[in-house]
Order: structure tokens, then C-alpha cells, then sequence
């Protein structure tokens, strides 16, 4: 895997290995899933449950590699760039500039 010295650079790359829509949809329901989990957590106030919080992102993302888009999440690779990706990639689904 090539090394990326920025996440601009890593961005394309990021969208490239998203390609399935199916893969991007679950992408995006994952993270608004953890984004309502997170309020959850903080208006009820029961602190453990932020344990669960990155394994419904995860396993949405992770069904939409292996099963969809054939691939291996680029978490494995680039952590940071990917995390990044995830919202980066969710804001443009949701202001039009990414398909959906």
C-alpha cells in the first residue's frame, strides 16, 4: 500500500475503495448510527455504552468491505486518514457532493 503524506492526498483513495454504493450506504447508516448513539449516551448519561459506540460504526463499514465492495477497509492501512474519511465522506453525502 502506498504511503500518503497528507490526507488531501489521501482522500482520492479513500473515495476509490468506496466505490460500491451499497459499501458507502452502510458507511454513512453506521456513522449517523454512532452519532445518535453518542447523544444517547450523553443524554442518558450511562457512560459504558460508549464502548459499543465504534463497534456500530465498525461492523457497518467492515459488512460493506467484505461482503459488497470486496476489500480490506483502509483502517487496517491508515487509521487516522480513514477515521477522518468516514466524516469527511459523510458530510459530502450529505450536502450532495458525494453519491449516495
Amino acid at each position: 500500500m502506498s504511503r500518503f503524506n497528507s490526507f488531501k492526498e489521501f482522500y482520492p483513495f479513500y473515495l476509490s475503495q468506496h466505490a460500491d454504493l451499497t459499501c458507502r450506504r452502510l458507511h454513512l447508516v453506521g456513522s449517523l448510527l454512532v452519532l445518535a448513539a453518542l447523544v444517547a449516551v450523553v443524554a442518558t448519561r450511562q457512560w459504558v455504552y460508549l464502548l459499543g459506540v465504534p463497534i456500530i460504526g465498525y461492523a457497518f463499514a467492515w459488512i460493506g468491505h467484505f461482503v459488497f465492495e470486496k476489500n480490506k477497509p483502509a483502517t487496517f492501512s491508515h487509521p487516522i486518514y480513514s477515521f477522518m474519511g468516514d466524516w469527511v465522506m459523510l458530510y459530502q453525502a450529505l450536502t450532495g457532493k458525494v453519491r449516495w
